[in-house]
């Protein structure tokens, strides 16, 4: 039960910070206040806006606002987002561009499951969809999900893979992003190892942990060091009353927020103490990038307590997949009958989270793909983000992603 108040206790704050803003505001733009030219009055009122923005976005799961695109016939065309699988603890959506022939490239974009939603690929699939049929990973926040729908750990996840890689065929291109990148090897090995025939055209690893022992980094090394009864007693919470997913034990959106941002916390400040000073003078806009980065950013989700501590105990303690030892059942999924896959590996020079040296370490480990269907890439100049969002994702990662799948279509 103390859980379960813990859980509480942090939404309360979050709703309760979402309220003083909202009542800061409120009460520093009464017209009457204009009266004394006090520019404390109008601090006060930016404070509250931007206060009550950035707690309401933790609630709430972000829209993917992609609703037209422009396609190489220079007409706009409509999107529709299909869920083409439907499971408790995720969807496999579909962007369908309404009008347009079938494209000729089809990508499975695998989302991590690492505490935002999957709408954090959105500049990802905005940058694809213009030639490519688009399918995505939709996670669900486990909040939502009642416990009657029973757990979903590392092998669960592994397991919706193989399924939504079976369903889309073996002409299908994966790219998983972050986290997932060694549970998308280890969905292809499986595949591999029970019927060649269904394994997909590519996989395309961007900054996950294949081997975290690769390139050590202060997360890999906390990870290690750090006993999971410790992780058990520190950050797993039960989900209160007010959600469908009460009594489910989770590692919070909350907590995991409070984690990213303390990793940079002079940089987050600053950025909302600009945002702050933009609004109290009048220059800032909805369309900021202040907002647009921490409407996304601050929209967290919920993962459940086994999916997180088992992601710690075998894929950074055990190394199960750096070693080859991953088990689904029981039963061993050997990454070495992986032979007819194209493997591409793509990290960034500066990823403090997923150092270069980890994710590559899928190119050694798959030593029965031929030479000439291995590449690795390490963009100098990207972070974590970087290599599948902004400027270097579109300029420089993008086009060689994009060659490389139709190099072995």
């Amino acid at each position: 039960m103390h859980k379960m108040l813990s859980y509480d206790y942090f939404e309360a704050i979050r709703n309760a910070n979402q309220w003083i803003g909202a009542t800061a505001k409120a009460a520093a733009s009464i017209p009457a206040m204009s009266v004394f030219p006090n520019p404390s009055i109008d601090w006060i009122a930016a404070w509250g806006q931007v206060t009550e923005r950035s707690f309401e976005r933790m609630a709430a799961k972000p829209d993917w606002g992609i609703e037209s695109i422009t396609c190489y016939d220079g007409r706009d065309h409509l999107v529709e987002i299909n869920k083409k699988i439907t499971g408790a603890f995720g969807d496999l959506i579909h962007f369908n561009v309404l009008g347009r022939e079938p494209a000729p490239r089809k990508i499975l974009l695998v989302a991590p499951m690492s505490g935002h939603y999957s709408t954090l690929l959105r500049s990802t699939v905005n940058s694809l969809i213009i030639d490519s049929e688009i399918y995505v990973t939709d996670w669900h926040n486990a909040r939502d999900i009642p416990v009657s729908q029973g757990s979903f750990d590392i092998e669960d996840y592994a397991k919706y893979l193989i399924d939504y890689i079976r369903f889309l065929g073996p002409d299908i291109n994966v790219i998983a992003i972050c986290q997932p990148a060694p549970l998308a090897l280890v969905a292809t090995a499986f595949l591999a190892q029970e019927k060649k025939d269904e394994q997909p055209k590519s996989l395309i690893l961007m900054g996950g942990p294949i081997d975290p022992s690769a390139a050590p980094t202060e997360i890999t090394e906390f990870g290690n060091n750090v006993n999971l009864e410790y992780f058990e007693q520190t950050v797993i919470q039960r989900v209160g009353f007010k959600y469908a997913g009460v009594g489910r034990q989770v590692y919070p959106g909350l907590l995991q927020l409070m984690s990213f941002m303390s990793m940079n916390a002079e940089k987050h400040a600053k950025s909302f103490t600009d945002q702050i000073a933009k609004v109290a003078q009048g220059t800032a806009s909805e369309h900021d990038k202040h907002n647009s980065f921490y409407d996304e950013y601050l929209a967290v989700m919920d993962m459940t307590a086994e999916f997180y501590l088992s992601t710690v105990d075998r894929i950074f303690k055990k190394r199960e997949i750096a070693q080859n030892k991953f088990t689904i059942m029981g039963k061993h999924v050997d990454i070495d009958t992986i032979s007819n896959v194209a493997v591409m590996t793509i990290e960034g020079g500066k990823d403090d989270i997923s150092a270069p040296g980890q994710c590559s370490a899928a190119i050694e480990l798959c030593r029965n793909v031929p030479l000439k269907k291995k590449y690795s890439h390490v963009e100098a100049d990207a972070g974590h983000y970087g290599i599948f969002a902004g400027k270097n994702w579109r300029t420089n990662i993008r086009p060689k992603v994009i060659k490389f799948i139709d190099s072995h279509q």
